[in-house]
């Protein structure tokens, strides 16, 4: 008889994860959620999840009560099937908890940092599987590459490994659960790191930049004396995390800058991909991938790094690099025609500048619109600043109506608005409306752009349709 597990706040991109994952090995599988939006959902669909909107403990049970109960952070204290599953002593877990349980390994390889961590860990996962290595691994994304984004077991009967028993995932800082405040990382037993970035993000959890960096520092601080710290030079913050390397692991750094042990330069990107070359103790590597940015040049150099730092053949490594496709919604190209369309899951002030900036250096002379909403953390009050500077890459900007859920009523401190969110975005970039109908925001991106114009999708949900509607009248 097959092991039940129920995912309340399935539609996540790690629950997701998680979730297939559980089904793949045979477990029976069920999820619920407030909302369901693509990729995510149609991923469930075509894995046959069964998943259901709301709360509902009579669905939650309905072959009988689950083995574990995965509660996501979208369940408060209020969640019927949460009430019910602690009410009759339902084994309870957080996702971090279940994935150190079933997918972290001896040798844990865990991809940290406010941003690349998603791309860097699915990449390492592309290389380590290349290698004929077989990692359990877990990233919140969806790669164009692996057909899951989590798998838990590392060995498979009648496969003989090269190097069994890793692990690779995305070390993610954000609170373990409501109930939890640990970061994410903290669980995962890191015997190797690749540290991307710092940059203060989730106010809602971190109130000072000190309190963000004290987490990373922390995380450093678990690497055993025997383990890996790959850290990129660039993040002037970084240096300061690395103080809290208390147990001597070795340190590897790698990034633009020359004097880094992996340094990458002479980077050239066009609509179809990037091109670099990457210098390590004076061998230099001809770099090709097909995916967007300057910032993928930095991650496939952390990325690069470690795998030379754990052995693995360069012939493989690069192959793999060269057919690294990305992972959806990071600057995915959703459509070509009258315009270019972009989606991406640039949520927070950090990502959007980011991914802004590549797209102002493919397209230097096309007008871009970004079409933005944040991530429920960085609506907080103090978090408004942040945002002063973050679209000056772009020629226009459109706030949408931000969607209410997964956000805490009782919070004191609650996000601003749509209106208000422009209103702040204005001041430094004065060509930037709200747009509170979604109908009226097609219209209006359809009679205000011409033909090679490029508009950017920018956020954590699905634009209720938005994207899918444009594609199809730009088509």
């Amino acid at each position: 008889m097959s092991k039940k597990i129920h995912f309340i706040g399935i539609c996540g991109v790690a629950m997701s994860a998680l979730a297939i994952a559980f089904h793949k090995e045979g477990w029976e599988v069920s999820g619920s959620d407030v909302g369901f939006f693509p990729p995510i959902s149609d991923y469930l669909k075509d894995n046959n999840i069964l998943f259901y909107p709301g709360w509902h403990p009579e669905k939650m049970t309905a072959n009988g009560d689950p083995d574990i109960v995965v509660v996501g952070n979208v369940a408060g204290s209020g969640n019927a099937e949460f009430i019910y599953a602690r009410k009759n002593n339902l084994n309870c877990k957080s996702y971090p908890e279940v994935i150190a349980e079933y997918i972290v390994q001896k040798n844990s390889l865990v991809c940290a940092g406010t941003y690349g961590k998603t791309s860097t860990t699915a990449l390492l996962t592309f290389i380590l599987k290349n290698a004929g290595i077989n990692p359990s691994y877990m990233f919140g994304g969806l790669s164009l590459n692996l057909p899951v984004s989590a798998k838990i077991k590392s060995d498979l009967p009648g496969v003989a490994l090269a190097k069994p028993g890793w692990s690779v995932l995305e070390g993610d800082e954000y609170k373990t659960a409501r109930w939890d405040s640990r970061p994410k990382f903290r669980l995962y037993s890191p015997t190797h790191l690749l540290l991307t970035s710092v940059s203060w993000d989730h106010a809602d959890i971190y109130p000072t930049e000190e309190t963000y960096l004290q987490a990373f520092k922390d995380l450093v601080g678990m690497i055993p004396s025997d383990g890996l710290i790959v850290a990129c030079l660039d993040d002037a913050k970084i240096k300061g995390v690395l103080t809290g390397n208390i147990n001597g692991a070795k340190e590897i750094t790698y990034g633009k800058d020359s004097a880094a042990d992996y340094s990458f330069s002479q980077v050239e990107q066009t609509a179809d991909g990037i091109y670099f070359i990457i210098k390590h103790a004076g061998v230099e590597y001809k770099i090709n991938a097909p995916v967007l940015g300057e910032h993928m040049a930095e991650n496939i150099c952390g990325a690069f790094a470690v795998a030379k730092e754990i052995s693995m053949e360069e012939k493989t490594v690069l192959s793999a690099i060269s057919a690294f496709k990305g992972i959806k919604r990071r600057l995915e190209k959703r459509g070509e025609g009258k315009i270019t369309i972009y989606d991406d899951l640039g949520h927070s002030p950090a990502k959007a500048a980011a991914t802004l900036k590549t797209l102002r250096a493919i397209y230097p002379n096309n007008k871009i619109i970004a079409i933005f909403e944040p991530n429920t953390g960085n609506r907080k009050s103090q978090s408004i600043p942040g945002y002063a500077k973050v679209f000056a890459d772009a020629d226009e900007v459109i706030i949408p109506t931000l969607t209410k859920i997964k956000i805490d009523p009782k919070d004191i401190d609650q996000p601003f608005d749509g209106k208000k969110l422009a209103e702040i975005i204005f001041e430094t970039q004065p060509q930037t409306v709200y747009i509170e109908n979604d109908d009226k925001l097609i219209e209006y991106v359809k009679s205000n752009t011409k033909k090679e114009d490029v508009v950017v999708f920018l956020g954590s949900h699905g634009f209720r349709g938005m994207i899918e509607r444009l594609v199809t009248a730009n088509s």
